[in-house]
């Protein structure tokens, strides 16, 4: 925790100047202020209420009023004998001016939850939105596609890192193959002949940093090849669209209904490539042939699958499919990937950050052989292939049984963690419905067309200390219901219960304001 401030001094308020019935609006608004330009920054102590009142020379009575505000607002939290702590402060804020003789100007509002805000929900997300958001402190972060990242195997990842040093040639350390090294991409075949259906040789696998660096490989390999547009799901993941953006793609959306995603219009789009997240698709939970697809939470039935197979063969289209979250299931049976089914026109990418940790950046990409060494080539010019060490130490993980162990231990405790997110939404939020439950590291929450903009929703949970994502961020085209994407991985149940209740909160706050707007 941080230090704590000892007086007023940070404030440079002359409150004897503000009109009596006006001075706690104001010593709150001063203090919101001060957190949102970071002279009181998250875990620092506000001054004991005595010492502030008497530096200010009010009573301590007006003192308690402003910082009971601030705890309404959820940007401080009383710590017992720690004190009173900043908790959360609001993503951007404009800095008030301030008039002649110390006296501050128009009081900001951008740490309230009563006011519309200048945050980073306010305009259309820009490309570096993710690492803004990262940065940003919160009480409580449900921000999707994070894992529980404090149950990290630290004991058997050494355990594995000393028994695979204690045996690595000295050749080893030298520079590799730029697929990856033979003892991972045979683990990796291994893995995913048991637990995704299917079939390859370890000469089909390209080690990769992640799906992110799978997403620019392929982006350059289809551009050489005549390919511009990637179409993707709508709604679909930002992040990802983002991604293919930056290396030229276009990203025309095909929408997704209540039996998946929509084949007829993906032939309209005339697109000779589409990216597809059928194991769990992002952020709604569309199932796909049973799998959990983002973000809908509908069923793309036996017919619809054998339609896209049929684009596929039909056009010479490649399918890429992001895999990555579909070793997280819990009420449904696994269902095998499109990989599995059409390996010549499916280029299937999957990685080790849902499972273990995205710090490792390790994912693996297999390719139909008309694209498989051009993707080679781009890897060995990209970085000269991954570091051999930390593939080295997954693959021991994986042929061990140490991983299958940890990720039977995930899913216990992420069941529990979705059926506490589940159980605070029927309580706290009852008009939300709920998608895609059955698996992954998310669920989506929608609500009824006249709530508010999901971004003012977001926006306010912020200010409350509770960090989640706007479905509108996901979708190319007006989704038609506002909602939040909220990830529960990385929290515990009681945290979860918390933060969703600090969302019906934001959400019955705004919904007052709409009405008084409206009157």
């Amino acid at each position: 925790m941080s230090g704590g401030v000892g007086g007023s001094d940070f404030l440079q308020l002359r409150i004897g100047e503000v009109p009596a019935g006006r001075r706690a609006d104001r010593l709150a608004g001063e203090l919101r202020r001060a957190i949102a330009d970071g002279r009181l920054p998250v875990g620092s102590r506000l001054p004991a209420t005595r010492v502030l009142a008497a530096d200010l020379r009010v009573s301590r009575g007006l003192v308690t009023e402003a910082y009971q505000r601030l705890r309404e607002d959820g940007q401080v939290a009383g710590r017992g004998r720690g004190g009173t702590v900043v908790v959360a402060a609001p993503l951007s804020a404009g800095a008030a001016t301030t008039t002649g003789g110390g006296a501050a100007g128009p009081t900001p509002t951008a740490a309230t939850p009563t006011a519309a805000t200048p945050t980073a929900f306010a305009a259309a997300p820009g490309s570096d939105i993710f690492d803004t958001l990262r940065s940003t402190p919160a009480r409580i972060d449900l921000t999707p596609g994070v894992p529980d990242l404090a149950s990290f195997p630290r004991a058997a990842w050494l355990r594995a890192e000393r028994a695979v040093l204690a045996g690595l040639p000295s050749a080893a350390l030298g520079y590799g193959d730029p697929r990856g090294t033979p003892e991972l991409r045979r683990a990796v075949v291994h893995w995913l002949a048991r637990y995704r259906g299917i079939r390859a040789d370890p000469a089909d696998v390209l080690i990769i940093s992640g799906t992110a660096q799978a997403l620019g490989l392929i982006a350059q390999v289809l551009h050489r090849d005549g390919v511009d547009a990637i179409a993707v799901e709508d709604p679909g993941s930002l992040g990802t669209r983002q991604h293919l953006h930056h290396w030229g793609a276009a990203t025309p959306p095909v929408p997704v209904d209540e039996d998946g995603i929509r084949v007829d219009a993906l032939r309209a789009t005339g697109a000779r490539a589409v990216l597809l997240t059928p194991a769990h698709q992002f952020p709604t939970g569309v199932v796909l042939g049973g799998a959990h697809q983002f973000p809908t939470g509908v069923v793309l039935g036996g017919a619809r699958r054998r339609d896209l197979l049929r684009w596929a063969s039909d056009t010479g289209g490649l399918i890429v499919e992001d895999d990555y979250d579909a070793e997280h299931r819990y009420d449904r049976p696994p269902v095998p990937a499109l990989r599995s089914l059409l390996a010549d026109h499916v280029c299937y990418a999957g990685s080790a950050s849902k499972l273990l940790a995205p710090a490792l950046r390790l994912g693996w990409l297999l390719a139909p052989p008309r694209y498989r060494e051009a993707l080679v080539a781009a890897k060995r010019f990209a970085d000269l292939g991954n570091a051999a060490l930390p593939q080295a130490v997954l693959a021991h993980l994986m042929e061990s049984g140490e991983l299958e162990r940890l990720m039977r231990q995930m899913r216990r405790r992420h069941r529990a963690r979705r059926d506490a997110v589940i159980a605070a939404v029927r309580t706290h939020l009852p008009a939300a419905a709920v998608h895609g439950a059955a698996a992954g590291l998310h669920l989506t929450i929608t609500f009824p067309p006249a709530a508010p903009p999901d971004t003012e929703l977001a926006a306010a949970a912020l200010a409350r200390g509770v960090k989640v994502h706007p479905l509108s961020w996901h979708s190319q085209r007006p989704y038609g219901r506002p909602g939040l994407v909220l990830g529960y991985a990385a929290r515990t149940p009681g945290e979860l219960t918390e933060g969703v209740a600090v969302l019906g909160e934001a959400l019955r706050a705004a919904g007052r304001r709409s009405g008084e707007g409206g009157a």
